[in-house]
């Protein structure tokens, strides 16, 4: 275990490992730092000398992102002279920087605009037909635009795909005012995980194709849930808005840092994955083809519950949440139904790789392995229920409850998706994690537990 050691942040102690570095425990305590190029999951790269801090014995301010920690180190993160380094330092990394925040995406969460207001507020000494001019819309591939004027350099980009990915599409070329990011001639920026780099940037110089110009940041709604293309669960961020006479709507997905789980990422794959809960829903109560009322639908499912006693099957779909499948169990018990959930369907070898994508597509397998339920259903019964399943069998009548669309079945209900209601899921490490409520929908599909309620009523 690693020793432990006191130093002095601004007149205030903190005890922190030996050997750390400066800049994670100022990030950790939330002591006011700035920085381009430091990451967490990339390390100290020093090269846009923003996180200078002055350091008692020190002739000069130092990089806190390339410090280690010492005992007794007595470390000043503000003060007249550090904050004019940081003006002067911020004032490079502007000289040539394009005045468009109007029309740029990461307007609202760009760390050159929240330290210039910090440490800048200061007139430009050039003139903007001075500026240094650089390509602004560079398609890379993998939904990824790169504007090569706003990019500080920070080298993230770069060494992520350099030391994360281990694809190498990105490096720095030029010197001096044309050192700028690029890919190399006729190479495109493919990798699984591509689109981590608009999360990376700090600032407008990479943007996701998916998602430029169709929201303001200062909009949207935020709910922390996990993301439901495999057993992985990647933690996410669901970013969504509900514009004045229209329905809720997500707009992206984003990675949610969890050291346990997924670190910083999350594949581009499961990012776009968003689009699904918005497309070929189920919306309609149908029975055999026809609309008709919850009303009627209910009695009609009473009606074949009483004809099929002691012949009913019960499909359940692995990415349903805990609490769901919980009450799935429950109502079988109450009308003699077995409960089942195939789990070979959600196998696809093609899709797994070593960072983070799971062969196992289903979010929530786990829970049912935990709950011992069989995987193994019969070919045939009087009365298959199927709460979203994937899968399919023989039957006298087949009622299924369905978030998306899919082939005529005698009643079809719509189903609530993942993120229209709030669950737990357990991944295949084991790990139980909570999933928020994001939507509030118009006009709402009920959930598994809304719909058993209906039923059992």
């Amino acid at each position: 275990m690693s020793k432990m050691i006191e130093l002095i942040v601004d007149n205030k102690k903190y005890s922190v490992k030996e050997g750390s570095l400066l800049i994670d425990l100022l990030i950790k305590e939330e002591i006011k730092v700035p920085y381009f190029c430091y990451h967490e999951a990339l390390g100290a790269d020093g090269n846009c000398r923003m996180c200078m801090v002055e350091i008692e014995g020190q002739k000069r301010p130092q990089i806190a992102c390339d410090t280690l920690v010492k005992e007794g180190m007595e470390v000043r993160s503000t003060g007249t002279n550090i904050e004019k380094v940081r003006t002067d330092i911020l004032e490079l990394e502007l000289i040539n920087h394009p005045v468009d925040c109007p029309t740029c995406d990461q307007a609202g969460e760009c760390s050159l605009q929240d330290f210039y207001m910090d440490y800048g507020l200061h007139d430009s000494k050039i003139t903007i037909p001075e500026k240094v001019k650089h390509l602004k819309k560079i398609d890379l591939g993998s939904n990824v635009m790169l504007d090569q004027e706003r990019c500080v350099l920070c080298a993230r980009c770069t060494r992520f795909t350099t030391d994360i990915t281990k694809t190498n599409e990105l490096g720095i070329i030029g010197r001096g005012d044309h050192a700028r990011v690029s890919t190399a001639p006729g190479r495109k920026l493919d990798n699984p995980y591509a689109m981590n780099v608009v999360d990376l940037c700090p600032v407008g110089a990479l943007t996701s194709k998916d998602f430029r110009f169709k929201q303001r940041v200062w909009f949207l709604k935020t709910a922390e849930s996990v993301c439901h293309g495999c057993a992985k669960g990647c933690n996410i961020f669901i970013d969504h808005n509900k514009m004045k006479y229209q329905d809720d709507v997500i707009y992206r997905f984003r990675p949610r840092r969890n050291d346990d789980v997924n670190g910083f990422f999350m594949c581009d794959e499961g990012r776009l994955s968003y689009k699904e809960l918005q497309t070929n829903r189920q919306e309609d109560i149908l029975l055999n083809n026809s609309i008709v009322s919850e009303e009627r639908v209910i009695e009609e499912l009473n009606n074949l519950i009483k004809i099929h006693k002691g012949n009913i099957n019960i499909l359940m779909d692995a990415n349903l949440y805990t609490e769901e499948m919980e009450t799935i169990v429950d109502f079988a018990k109450t009308i003699d139904a077995k409960v089942y959930a195939p789990l070979d369907v959600y196998i696809d070898e093609s899709f797994k790789d070593d960072m983070l994508k799971s062969s196992n597509r289903a979010s929530n397998s786990k829970t049912i392995e935990k709950m011992d339920i069989e995987t193994t259903l019969p070919e045939n019964s009087g009365l298959l229920i199927n709460f979203n399943h994937p899968s399919t069998a023989n039957a006298d009548k087949k009622v299924s409850f369905r978030t998306h669309k899919s082939a005529s079945e005698d009643i079809i209900l719509p189903l609530a998706s993942f993120a229209d209601t709030e669950g737990h899921v357990c991944n295949e490490d084991g790990i139980v994690q909570k999933c928020e409520k994001a939507l509030n929908r118009n006009n709402p599909s009920p959930t598994v537990i809304e719909w058993i309620e209906k039923v059992m009523s």
